[in-house]
């Protein structure tokens, strides 16, 4: 009983160590759920500066708070989701979105790790290619044996079939 105790307590652990746990603070939520869910979905959206990969309604930094506070501000201003979204861009740029649009100045970010795979891919082709052809016993240049070399092997051989036929 006691194991099973505590291996319920660890999975219990685990598992609250996984699941996605929200930043906000009650003093944050809006009066209006219909607003609330509009900030959580604006703020999912939105990049932490300072976290780097997570959003803003997932950080704990103040940077975090700040601007989950601001969009809320923006959409009690009556600003739509998209307009949020645009006023963040223009106050933080491109970045501050978890997912970027394409353009031309965030194209080094959508296609590096396909160049990066690419150029890996070359190199190591040119590795192999340029890699020294290993000998097979076809390739290598046979010098005949000299007649030392053949008494000795003949003598190798006898011993062995000698000592073959005293075993059986």
């Amino acid at each position: 009983m006691k194991k099973l105790l505590s291996i319920l307590a660890f999975m219990f652990l685990a598992l609250s160590v996984y699941s996605p746990v929200s930043a906000i603070e009650p003093d944050e939520i809006l009066s209006d759920p219909a607003l609330e869910t509009r900030a959580r979905e604006v703020s999912k959206q939105l990049r932490c500066v300072v976290c780097q990969n997570q959003s803003i309604d997932d950080s704990n930094a103040d940077l975090a708070r700040d601007m989950r506070l601001l969009v809320r501000d923006r959409i009690l201003a009556g600003d739509t989701n998209q307009g949020v979204l645009d006023y963040m861009v223009s106050s933080y740029g491109d970045y501050v979105l978890l997912k970027p649009p394409f353009k031309t100045s965030t194209a080094l970010l959508w296609l590096g790790p396909f160049i990066i795979f690419v150029l890996g891919f070359i190199a190591v082709g040119f590795y192999f290619r340029k890699r020294p052809v290993e000998k097979t016993i076809s390739t290598i240049n046979h010098t005949p044996l000299d007649d030392d070399e053949r008494a000795k092997i003949e003598r190798a051989l006898s011993s062995t079939n000698e000592n073959e036929g005293n075993t059986k």
